[in-house]
C-alpha cells in the first residue's frame, strides 16, 4: 500500500474506500475517485427521494464504483436502486457494492442498457458526469490523469456534452413530478441550467461554499 501511494497512486484507491456523508463507499484501481463536494448530490438527492409518497425509485447514471446511489440509498433506507456505467471496470465494482444494497447495475451508455421496465417510474435521477473540458484534461492531478479513466472525466469541448445527453433523455425516464439532479461546477451553472431549460425542466441551483460543490436540480 505504500508503495502504491509512493508510485502516485489515489489514497482511495490505495485503501480501497472513500467516504461521503459519513458513509463508506468503494474505490476500486483504474476507477473513478468519488470526491467530497458530491456529498452535495447525495443530500439533495435524499431529500427529494424523501418527498416521495411511496418507496421512490433512484437511478444513479455514469455511477462509477457506485458510491453516489448507494450512499443515497444508505441515508435514505428505503430506495430502489438502479446505476449505469459505461466503463466494464466500474460496473463490475459497482455490482459488488450495489447489489448489496438491492440494487442493480447496467453496463452501457447512459440510459441504453437500462430496462423499459424503469421508462417512466424514476423518482430520483442523479449524475455525477463528467463534466471537466477536454483541453483542460491535461491540468488535472497527476492522480486522476494517470489512475482514473478519461471518460469519466471528459466532459467533451466546453464540459457539458454528457450532461446535455443526460438532460435530454431524463423526461422520457423520470416519473411524474421526478427529479434530476446533475452535479457541475460553478463556471458550467450557466450552460447546465440551459439545457435543463431546452428539456422543459423546472430548474434550481443548490450550492455548497465549504465543499466547493453545485448541482442543478429540475423537476
Amino acid at each position: 500500500m505504500t508503495l502504491k501511494r509512493i508510485e502516485g497512486w489515489p489514497l482511495e484507491q490505495v485503501l480501497g474506500r472513500a467516504e461521503l456523508c459519513g458513509v463508506r463507499v468503494p474505490v476500486c484501481d483504474g476507477v473513478f475517485v468519488p470526491r467530497r463536494r458530491s456529498e452535495l448530490l447525495v443530500r439533495e438527492a435524499v431529500a427529494a427521494a424523501s418527498e416521495c409518497p411511496r418507496r421512490p425509485v433512484v437511478l444513479d447514471l455514469c455511477c462509477g464504483s457506485g458510491a453516489v446511489g448507494v450512499t443515497v440509498a444508505t441515508l435514505h433506507g428505503g430506495v430502489e436502486l438502479h446505476a449505469s456505467d459505461l466503463d466494464p471496470a466500474a460496473v463490475s465494482c459497482a455490482r459488488r457494492y450495489v447489489e448489496g444494497v438491492g440494487g442493480a447495475v447496467y453496463l452501457g451508455d447512459l440510459f441504453d442498457p437500462l430496462p423499459d421496465s424503469l421508462r417512466g417510474r424514476v423518482d430520483v435521477l442523479v449524475a455525477n458526469a463528467p463534466y471537466v473540458p477536454t483541453d483542460e484534461l491535461a491540468f488535472m492531478p497527476v492522480e486522476a490523469r494517470e489512475h482514473e479513466p478519461r471518460i469519466a472525466l471528459d466532459g467533451g469541448a466546453d464540459g457539458v456534452e454528457i450532461q446535455r445527453r443526460v438532460v435530454a433523455g431524463a423526461r422520457e425516464w423520470l416519473a411524474p413530478g421526478g427529479h434530476l439532479l446533475v452535479e457541475t461546477s460553478s463556471r458550467q451553472v450557466p450552460l447546465t441550467v440551459a439545457a435543463f431549460g431546452a428539456a422543459g425542466l423546472v430548474t434550481r441551483v443548490a450550492t455548497d461554499d465549504d465543499l466547493e460543490a453545485t448541482v442543478v436540480i429540475g423537476s
